[in-house]
């Protein structure tokens, strides 16, 4: 079960995931910093339009649509740390941030793999600060609702995104294990 824990006094939720991949830990960071390139493997992903160059101050249109929702999420890249790190915040309707971390664990190869990196995403957020109106909702139906119901959502989404994209970087299909980590501090 996918779950969102509170890791901080003012009510901040957080989720951190990572995956190994059977590549370098440069291959892996350049696959996440083409951001567009994202829309390719979810079906709830409609489409990412980018303004800027890919670096800090690079904002990112995210086009999404489940059930009868439509939004767009605008994110922020804040910072880079190449090949170890992307931040990034969520600059409307939410207050978001997190980062992409990864980090060489040769270890991890099985047999005939040359290395391993761990793919790390990391994701704080507040709830509260979400309201219905940034959705528009249809009639009678409440913001407590559409969490409820896209919770189970997130987590198998993410597992067909990040096995299609391990697909694409290891140039063919396996079973991937998507861990979910509690952070420092949660209950």
């Amino acid at each position: 079960m996918f779950t969102f824990s509170p890791t901080e006094p003012n009510g901040v939720d957080s989720v951190e995931l990572s995956t190994v991949v059977y590549v370098p830990p440069e291959e892996a960071y350049e696959f996440l910093i083409d951001f567009p390139g994202y829309a390719n493997y979810s079906e709830h992903l409609t489409g990412v339009t980018r303004e800027g160059d890919g670096g800090p101050g690079t904002e990112y249109d995210i086009h999404l649509k489940w059930w009868k929702i439509q939004y767009t999420v605008r994110s922020e890249v804040t910072e880079l740390d190449r090949p170890n790190r992307i931040d990034w915040k969520i600059i409307k309707d939410i207050h978001a941030h997190g980062h992409w971390r990864v980090e060489e664990v040769p270890e991890e190869a099985p047999e005939g793999k040359e290395t391993a990196s761990r793919v790390w995403l990391s994701i704080n957020f507040d709830a509260d600060s979400a309201d219905s109106s940034m959705l528009n909702l249809p009639m009678f139906v409440s913001m407590g609702w559409v969490v409820n119901k896209v919770k189970p959502l997130v987590l198998k989404e993410a597992e067909r995104v990040v096995e299609r994209i391990v697909a694409d970087l290891e140039g063919e299909k396996r079973d991937v294990n998507l861990v979910v980590h509690d952070k420092p501090g949660s209950v």
